[in-house]
């Protein structure tokens, strides 16, 4: 990506929060006459932030490519960024003031041997492996049959993002749908905002992009937000309705790959998570014998 691109990316991040934010919320009067601009006009944000309507267009035009830390903090705050957006408006600006073109490196996929014992261990909790861009890497039975349908794609297919956005069956499984997807591009969006070169992100975003008015949509909102435990309801086609708790964790030594497990409490959501496992297990696994977790190391094994 050239320094151009980083530019862009700052002034698009910009302009996609100037029009979320309503004069009112900031404390300006609305004026006579219709708004042609959503959110604020450009000289109001100057003018909240404190620099010259000509400065601030050409960081909007990305003509300036080197705003300081003082004026990237008075756009947060004029743009009412919370903690996590203030940070990723930190990061583009940064990335916009280099000049150098570092080539990228590709993350590795490997993982461990002993993370599959760690996915085997979880059962009957449904639990996987995924890359910073969220490509399914390892999974143990309950883990891969919990997003229906998606143990039918080739392994280096299997990708949460690719399966919300594209796999006909996401809506269906998720009630939630449009506060999943929100979630999902956030994510991807905050890993543009560190690393934007990378090609693994730049494939994904760039089939999205393609093939999903949705995700193109949503992708130029630049909403940005970490991702925090919780809970998610599934509406499954074989086990039916079922809410389970989850928790993710950086593994420590790896690109970025995160352990993601389930859990339920004795009851409904307990029984058919456990259902969930016997039907991800092997056919030819014996009863009682754990099944192998699904390990992709290369994106090319299932």
């Amino acid at each position: 990506m050239s320094p151009d691109q980083h530019s862009n990316d700052l002034a698009g991040f910009l302009r996609a929060h100037r029009t979320q934010v309503s004069p009112e919320q900031v404390g300006l009067p609305m004026g006579p006459g219709l708004r042609r601009t959503p959110g604020l006009r450009r000289e109001e944000l100057a003018t909240l932030a404190g620099v010259s309507v000509d400065y601030y267009t050409r960081i909007e035009r990305g003509k300036e490519t080197r705003p300081s830390p003082a004026v990237v903090d008075a756009l947060a705050r004029a743009l009412l960024l919370d903690e996590d957006e203030h940070e990723h408006l930190r990061q583009l600006a940064a990335r916009a003031a280099r000049t150098g073109n570092e080539p990228p490196t590709a993350p590795s996929r490997t993982v461990a041997p002993g993370i599959g014992l760690l996915l085997d261990s979880l059962r009957p909790g449904p639990a996987y492996v995924l890359s910073r861009t969220l490509d399914i890497l390892a999974a143990n039975p309950g883990g891969l049959r919990l997003y229906a349908g998606i143990e039918s794609w080739p392994a280096k297919q299997r990708n949460l993002a690719r399966y919300y956005f594209l796999h006909p069956g996401a809506r269906e499984l998720f009630p939630e749908w449009d506060t999943r997807v929100r979630g999902c591009v956030a994510r991807l969006r905050a890993l543009a905002g560190t690393d934007p070169d990378a090609p693994d992100l730049a494939r994904l975003v760039g089939e999205l992009l393609l093939k999903s008015p949705d995700f193109a949509r949503l992708w130029e909102s630049y909403d940005v937000r970490p991702h925090r435990p919780g809970t998610k309801h599934f509406r499954h086609p074989e086990v039916g309705d079922i809410t389970l708790g989850y928790q993710s964790m950086l593994l420590e030594g790896t690109s970025g790959h995160r352990l993601v497990a389930y859990y339920a409490e004795p009851g409904a959501d307990h029984d058919a998570m456990v259902l969930l496992d016997m039907l991800g297990t092997p056919q030819d696994s014996r009863p009682g014998e754990r099944g192998t977790p699904v390990i992709d190391n290369r994106g090319t094994a299932s």
